[in-house]
């Protein structure tokens, strides 16, 4: 006999997927994209299937626009694959679903915004400072040679995580315990007190 109390209740589908995607909307920001892009996405990993742009937009009440524009930001980033409905115009968007490849178009993305041109401006300027005389310049120099030497660390893990497989090799877990691990080893490098 069948336990119904295991059995989820005909709305349990739908709670979800909406507290999932507000959830993922309110993420966007630690991940660098839109709100409502990040709302898109999360609506395209709740499905089974891929969905038109109209779907989308009914399921989340977005304007046709306002999906188009998300689905391109989430292209750009490599988390969402955008394919032709054979036979019709429409256009289907389906989800990375393969989490270390996700992540490493995450990590791909950011690093190509954010991080080369960080580590592009100090390899600049840190020679310039090398050429001015006086302690406020030196201070200033040691400052964003720290600040290069931690973009540059973080820049060779990415470097290491984009080439792939990490996650398959070491195992979620293990990464996640050498990640606790090299973030403790910064906090008392910060602070040689507390060793």
């Amino acid at each position: 006999m069948e336990d119904k109390s295991r059995r989820p209740a005909a709305g349990d589908l739908t709670e979800v997927r909406a507290a999932f995607v507000d959830l993922w909307g309110r993420m966007a920001t630690f991940w660098g994209v839109t709100a409502g892009a990040a709302r898109v996405h999360g609506y395209l990993l709740s499905r089974g299937e891929a969905a038109d742009a109209d779907e989308i937009g009914e399921a989340l009440a977005m304007s046709r626009g306002a999906v188009s524009v998300a689905v391109r930001e989430l292209a750009d980033w490599g988390i969402v694959h955008p394919r032709k409905e054979p036979g019709s115009r429409k256009v289907l968007y389906a989800p990375e679903v393969e989490l270390e490849r996700a992540v490493r178009s995450i990590v791909a993305t950011r690093k190509r915004r954010e991080w080369d041109p960080i580590l592009e401006h100090l390899r600049e300027w840190i020679p310039k400072l090398e050429r001015e005389r006086g302690a406020e310049a030196a201070a200033f120099r040691r400052r964003l040679e720290e600040i290069e030497a931690a973009v540059a660390l973080a820049d060779q893990f990415a470097e290491v995580f984009l080439k792939g497989g990490i996650v398959r090799q070491l195992g979620l877990k293990a990464l996640v315990a050498a990640a606790g691990g090299v973030g403790r080893r910064a906090a008392r490098k910060r602070n040689p007190r507390e060793r």
